[in-house]
This record gives structure tokens, sequence and C-alpha cells, in this order.
């Protein structure tokens, strides 16, 4: 399963609020939504994080074994 748990993680410790990515950073917040949920998105929205919040990949999602 695909966890975006450090995503959150990565936010809190960077100090970046969803409102922050939302307004300033025009993260949509359908994204922030599937995100919350664990839901597919596409590998350009995870590159476009990993750009935007200066971290890598692992930062973002983790694979969680069933």
């Amino acid at each position: 399963m695909i966890s975006y748990a450090p995503f959150w993680k990565t936010l809190e410790n960077k100090g970046i609020s969803q409102y922050t990515l939302i307004h300033t950073h025009h993260v949509s917040t359908g994204t922030l939504d599937a995100l919350r949920k664990n839901k597919s998105t596409t590998l350009a929205t995870i590159h476009d994080l990993c750009i935007l919040l200066d971290c890598d990949i692992t930062d973002i999602v983790e694979i969680e074994k069933e």
C-alpha cells in the first residue's frame, strides 16, 4: 500500500502549512485530499512536491507491505 505519511511529517518538519501550500504555492485542495486519503497521484505531482519542498521522494511517499 502507498502511504503519504512522510509528506505530512516533512511539512511539519519544514514548518509549512496546508494553507501555505494552497494559497502561496497553488497546490490544489484535491491533491492534498488525495494525499490525506492515500489515494494514487501522478509521479509528476510527487516530483513537483519534491521540488517545492526541496526533498527526496522518500520524504513524500513510502510503500507499506500488506
